[in-house]
């Protein structure tokens, strides 16, 4: 038993701020203004001018990718084609994968404005293949090497560029199919360990993936799953089969349904494929890509609903988050239901239009607000394809709050870092003030509100009496700080079911037979 002191923000419906939490056997038996005579000689721990919070929840990402990424080259924080070029030549000798992954080229944040040419990767690197992967995840860069083994699957599909190696579109999801078909399980087991760990420094103790990304028959929803069940020290792991087939979920008793890829309903900004209803404003112009007509998705939403499934799908355009949220309202007219919670993934755009049908019907939103302005895409490369009035509206958290309904955070990893101390720094100080919320507000969205997606907020999520004791310690009070100081706050401590989280430790026969054997949640 351990008893908690100082500010302790429960998250609460009322977001009430109380002096004392006590834990006991991993549950939280009380919290309060004064601590009872019970508790008085129990051990408590002073928290000072620290905070006690719930436990963050990253409600949309790619973990599979982000642990393969993570294990690779990050290119991120290169200012130049000639640092991500240096880069690939420095890893090369120390890469023992058979094809090197290397994950967050821009044009827009390299001096050269471009990205780097499948010539210039061969200079660095001739022998070895390369798959430099963009930031935003739907386009890549192949070396000569990687072309060759790839070359016949992917000429004959939209998005292929032979002469500079860059691959969008269909010609990416199917690179993308190769590169996660080749890798092997030990090693991704191996990675997806090692990325828990890091994203519980970040005071995550849930995450929401995404999962089937080409690996054949699915290997990759299976494997996640059982890893999901494996994990240990109290970490949670929720899967969404990328699939718009039902029985992909059905069969494996998953409750949920959805994601990008195969669910994506358009492309994104920066590969200029985002599905717009005004064209983009620049030369390349156009409206983008839709890629599915409505009656496909209206199909795949009526019979995943009927299934009793949650459904969650991809849209970056305002077109695109049209679709979606007529899909939805169609299958919850044929077949209505009242706690579905189904959502749509990014909703970087929302219309009018479709946030009355979103408020109507509760869909929810699993936003990534470390999009605002961020360095890979920044506003004035936004602007530049949107114009003035249309960049604006990008991720109207408040707008979409203020609808009623349910809007959380998640990071689309490894599209971005998973960072949720950056999630409430950018919600808080919105690059449009006018869709800027409250510390409250951000707190809410990064937690509470990302264990209410997957219906986990009976347990976890807030600071109540009688929920699991997942908690983070901050190094600040998020309240009490200025806003232009939340993102200089640390996390100190993730502590799950009431002990301090620990690395993963088990082996591959132990993360496979806890897996396959083990009641643990997915």
């Amino acid at each position: 038993m351990k008893v908690y002191k100082g500010k302790i923000l429960t998250v609460n419906k009322t977001d009430d701020v109380k002096d004392y939490l006590v834990e006991d056997n991993g549950r939280i038996v009380f919290v309060g203004k004064d601590l009872p005579e019970k508790y008085d000689s129990e051990h408590m721990v002073d928290l000072g001018n620290k905070a006690l919070i719930p436990s963050f929840c990253d409600t949309h990402q790619h973990f599979a990718s982000f642990a393969s990424f993570h294990a690779g080259l990050n290119v991120m924080e290169c200012s130049t084609n000639e640092e991500i070029l240096q880069g690939i030549s420095d890893f090369k000798p120390r890469c023992t994968e058979k094809i090197m992954i290397c994950f967050g080229a821009s044009p827009y944040s390299v001096k050269e404005r471009r990205l780097v040419s499948r010539e210039e990767i061969d200079s660095v690197c001739p022998d070895k293949p390369v798959f430099l992967v963009k930031y935003d995840g739907h386009a890549c860069i192949v070396n000569s090497a990687l072309l060759k083994l790839v070359d016949d699957k992917v000429k004959n599909l939209r998005g292929y560029h032979k002469e500079t190696g860059e691959m969008n579109q269909e010609a990416f999801f199917a690179v993308s199919d190769y590169i996660t078909g080749s890798i092997q399980i030990p090693a991704l087991i191996r990675n997806m360990q090692k990325a828990v760990d890091y994203e519980a420094s970040k005071g995550i103790g849930m995450i929401h993936t995404v999962s089937g990304v080409g690996f054949p028959m699915n290997l990759d929803i299976n494997v996640e799953k059982v890893f999901a069940k494996s994990l240990q020290h109290g970490y949670q792991i929720r899967v969404f089969p990328q699939s718009l087939d039902v029985k992909v979920a059905t069969s494996r008793k998953l409750p949920r349904i959805g994601g990008c890829f195969e669910c994506a309903l358009d492309g994104c900004f920066g590969s200029h494929d985002a599905s717009m209803n005004e064209p983009y404003i620049d030369e390349i112009a156009g409206n983008g890509v839709l890629y599915y007509s409505d009656e496909r998705i209206i199909e795949f939403c009526k019979s995943a609903n009927r299934a009793g499934l949650q459904i969650e799908m991809h849209a970056i355009g305002d077109r695109a988050f049209d679709q979606a949220a007529r899909a939805i309202k169609a299958a919850l007219d044929d077949h209505p239901r009242n706690d579905h919670r189904h959502g749509i993934i990014h909703s970087c755009l929302p219309t009018e239009e479709g946030m009355k049908i979103c408020r109507e019907y509760g869909i929810q939103f699993p936003m990534q607000i470390a999009f605002d302005n961020w360095k890979q895409e920044p506003a004035e490369y936004t602007e530049s394809i949107l114009g003035k009035e249309r960049n604006g509206r990008l991720n109207p958290v408040r707008s979409l709050k203020e609808l009623g309904c349910v809007v959380s955070f998640g990071s689309d990893a490894p599209c971005t870092d998973p960072d949720p101390i950056v999630w409430m720094d950018k919600a808080v100080n919105h690059s449009n003030p006018a869709e800027a919320v409250t510390i409250q507000d951000a707190l809410r969205m990064c937690t509470y509100n990302g264990y209410w997606t997957t219906f986990d907020e009976k347990e976890r999520g807030s600071l109540e009496e009688g929920k699991i004791a997942d908690m983070v310690i901050l190094s600040d009070d998020p309240y009490s700080v200025r806003s232009d100081e939340i993102k200089k706050i640390r996390v100190e401590k993730l502590i799950l079911s009431g002990k301090e989280y620990l690395p993963q430790s088990r082996s591959l026969g132990g993360v496979v037979m806890n897996g396959l054997f083990s009641g643990g949640s997915f």
